[in-house]
């Protein structure tokens, strides 16, 4: 069955949380629930790039992140910088970390997830672990907190597939709270939100070079 529609209702507040711009960079700190782009349909319009454009009309979106998901995002202020930045991401040169609250108590204090993802065609956006045809994944993961019938966690992909941390925690048996499309019943219920935080962004300055991290306290 194709996914259940949502009802688009974007926070309002804080309208846009900036933690850095320059002549290159824009970097926002996105809530929960605000898509990155727009999406299909007037009602789908507001979202981080087009508030982000309110303010500062020349910057451009280089890579997402999902809906539901909150953290550090860095847009481009001018072509050059756009370039520079999408091939950053494109020869993984940047480095991201995630925190995550799981359903359940890991038992390992680390490791390392491999496993193949591709779209599940019937049921997108959903995505499906694949051995055949899916495209290689890797996350590496370390426990933070073992909590009471959770885990927090500190995230880590190598690559960056379309809802790649959601699926391989799945695949643990232990979904992210709060998760709408993987997370079981229990685990839904669990939070009123995606608990998934995109807690720092480490990439190169379009302009000297310079190694460059920025970071989102995350609420949970």
């Amino acid at each position: 069955m194709p996914a259940p529609k949502f009802i688009y209702n974007p926070p309002l507040e804080p309208h846009l949380t900036v933690l850095h711009q320059d002549d290159d960079l824009l970097v926002i700190d996105k809530p929960s629930g605000l898509l990155s782009v727009p999406g299909k349909g007037l009602e789908h319009a507001d979202c981080l790039e087009a508030r982000a454009q309110e303010k500062f009309p020349t910057c451009r979106i280089v890579h997402r992140l999902d809906m539901d998901t909150s953290g550090v995002m860095v847009l481009a202020m001018n072509p050059k910088a756009h370039r520079h930045i999408g091939l950053q991401f494109e020869r993984r040169h940047t480095k991201k970390s995630y925190i995550a609250r799981v359903w359940g108590i890991m038992e390992k204090d680390a490791g390392e997830i491999d496993l193949p993802l591709i779209c599940d065609w019937p049921n997108r956006p959903k995505q499906m672990v694949d051995h055949e045809r899916g495209k290689p994944s890797q996350t590496t993961y370390e426990v933070l907190e073992r909590q009471e019938n959770a885990t927090r966690v500190l995230l880590t992909p190598r690559t960056g597939r379309s809802h790649q941390l959601r699926v391989h925690l799945l695949s643990l048996g232990h979904p992210i709270l709060g998760d709408n499309l993987y997370a079981h019943p229990r685990a839904l219920a669990a939070s009123d939100r995606l608990q998934l935080h995109a807690q720092s962004l480490t990439l190169f300055h379009p302009t000297g070079g310079a190694t460059l991290t920025f970071e989102s306290t995350c609420s949970f």
